[in-house]
């Protein structure tokens, strides 16, 4: 029986998905474009102005996910399952987004769940769309296999419609403008342009999501191009993997210093362009035997790039131990050795001619796997942060590492709520050099960054002072020793006791030349950075010097200009940044 036949005799379980979703939907832009129009509306509010705010962060979180997947997973005549499924997506994705937010600095890997999340989310449309609850591991694969270069298709032309139309929208400002009619003020203002890219995005998609059947022609066009491409990178791939078998394991070692990202990326690219020319049946695979057989050398080198990427991620972890971000590597590598693995097994089985099906059949089971996969680790229910700082600790004290190389930063700032409290312990440690590194890592206020030829930790600050007793001098000095590329022999700074504050602590100026920094020291050490806001020393560095609660004047600013007297630093004769008093 066809798909013409099943599509008119057939129950709506039976028909294929994709032949269900072809039905023209003469109100699909409409009711899209004014979905998505209130939905970033109500983003632009959640979000204004909510900095730390987990609530509504999430809430915004829930918002754009449940409408996206929506928009997505609707049809004519079928509302209640699409929608049910958009809400528990957006009750995923928002509970991700509120735990990565809310916790702030104590979850170790807050994005890094929540970007798993997503990938699940993600994966979890078109397996829907193509009625996987209801058919489960009998969906067929043409279905997905059409909602998952559909859905891109359609994403893609909605944002550049978007951009298009956002483009016309300040020409035509342009040109209103002209003649004094102000629309260049509207289309500046933050919830205008939350409400015009909702719009446009659900205008552009109900409009490409009706012409499915042209966008299924244009997807045969896009695997064409792609598949194209197939040939050249089977011949890179092949002579990557000839130089290692001919140069032996120094090639390998060389080839994956650091380079995981690379190997990857290349493995990646070549499952895409191996499934560009696999497509979802034989007898749509064109080229010839030639990009035939370059899908299947294709298909038998993403195993090896990711065993190499592996390998290159397994000496980094020996060298440096684990860290949230290794982990989160390594789950990656866990997912594309197990897709590598699967198609080079298939590709082997089935070389004499089943090789085909074999490979349409496990991207179904893998990438339902990868979806739960991904949905396991997005939970709470893996804490990196504790694990890393374990192995961290465990290399630190059985001297794997001695104290002058360790990153306490990255307890301080990576690990989560566990590395803080592990340097809380250290700071009290009987060995001095991990005491002090504890300590020095505890006062960071910003997280210092690293880069080839940085100077060590150890190299001592170059200042020259100017005033200041000894405690206050080693206040200082020892506060910015934790920003390791600041105030060094590449950088000499000079540093000034510019007076006493009203609280008592000693002002203190440092600059290098070119910038200024504002301490405050307290009688017991404690350091304190200001901010100039306003010719005032704020401790907010986005503070304001004016009184909020001043009431709304009515009328025009009585403007005057008036001498000044203050206090500025000078560098070489010349002022640097604003007075501050």
């Amino acid at each position: 029986m066809n798909d013409a036949q099943i599509e008119d005799n057939g129950s709506p379980e039976q028909r294929p998905a994709r032949k269900r979703v072809e039905a023209d939907w003469p109100l699909r832009p409409w009711i899209f474009a004014g979905l998505l129009a209130l939905a970033g509306l109500a983003i632009h509010f959640l979000t204004d102005d909510a900095n730390d705010s987990g609530p509504r962060i999430a809430a915004a979180a829930f918002m754009a996910f449940a409408c996206g997947a929506f928009v997505f997973t609707a049809e004519r005549g079928r509302y209640v399952a699409p929608a049910i499924f958009s809400v528990v997506t957006g009750l995923v994705v928002g509970g991700l987004a509120w735990r990565a937010v809310g916790a702030g600095n104590d979850v170790a890997d807050g994005g890094y769940a929540l970007a798993a999340g997503l990938f699940a989310c993600l994966l979890a449309v078109p397996l829907f769309q193509a009625d996987f609850l209801h058919r489960r591991m009998r969906t067929d694969y043409q279905d997905i296999h059409f909602f998952v270069w559909t859905d891109a298709i359609t994403g893609a032309g909605a944002f550049a419609f978007m951009g298009l139309a956002w483009l016309l929208i300040w020409l035509v400002a342009a040109l209103l403008d002209l003649v004094g009619i102000p629309l260049r003020e509207l289309i500046q203002k933050d919830w205008f342009v939350a409400v015009f890219m909702g719009l446009t995005l659900g205008a552009g998609l109900g409009t490409l999501r009706n012409e499915l059947k042209i966008i299924g022609t244009l997807q045969s066009v896009v695997l064409l191009v792609l598949s194209i491409l197939a040939l050249p990178l089977a011949i890179a791939i092949a002579v990557f993997l000839g130089a290692v078998v001919v140069s032996g394991p120094s090639v390998l070692w060389n080839a994956t210093d650091s380079a995981t990202t690379a190997l990857l990326s290349i493995a990646i690219g070549a499952y895409v362009l191996a499934n560009a020319v696999l497509r979802d049946r034989d007898e749509d695979m064109v080229g010839g035997s030639v990009l035939k057989w370059s899908g299947y050398a294709l298909a038998l080198g993403i195993l090896p790039l990711t065993v190499f990427a592996a390998i290159s991620t397994g000496v980094r972890i020996d060298q440096h131990g684990l860290s949230p971000e290794r982990l989160w590597a390594v789950c990656s590598l866990i997912v594309a050795v197990a897709f590598g693995l699967a198609y080079f097994v298939d590709a082997l089985v089935g070389v004499r001619g089943s090789w085909r099906e074999r490979l349409r059949a496990s991207n179904l089971r893998l990438g339902l796997a990868t979806a739960v996969f991904a949905l396991f680790l997005a939970l709470p229910i893996l804490n990196f942060g504790a694990i890393s700082t374990r192995d961290q600790l465990a290399r630190l004290e059985s001297g794997v590492i001695s104290a002058e190389k360790f990153d306490f930063s990255a307890l301080r700032w990576d690990f989560g709520a566990p590395g803080r409290k592990a340097l809380e312990r250290l700071a009290k440690s009987s060995n001095e050099g991990i005491a002090e590194g504890a300590q020095k890592a505890r006062l960071e206020e910003v997280r210092p960054y690293r880069w080839a030829g940085e100077r060590p930790a150890s190299e001592p600050l170059s200042i020259r002072w100017q005033g200041g007793d000894d405690a206050v001098q080693s206040a200082v000095e020892e506060y910015l020793r934790a920003d390791r590329n600041a105030c060094g022999s590449e950088n000499p700074c000079a540093a000034i006791t510019a007076g006493t504050l009203e609280s008592g602590d000693s002002l203190v100026l440092v600059t290098g030349g070119f910038n200024e920094q504002y301490f405050g020291v307290s009688e017991d050490g404690q350091v304190t950075q200001y901010f100039v806001r306003g010719g005032q020393l704020l401790k907010d560095p986005f503070g304001t010097a004016a009184d909020l609660n001043e009431p709304i004047r009515e009328g025009p600013p009585n403007v005057e200009v008036r001498p000044f007297e203050g206090r500025q630093l000078y560098v070489d004769g010349k002022p640097v940044g604003e007075p501050f008093e």
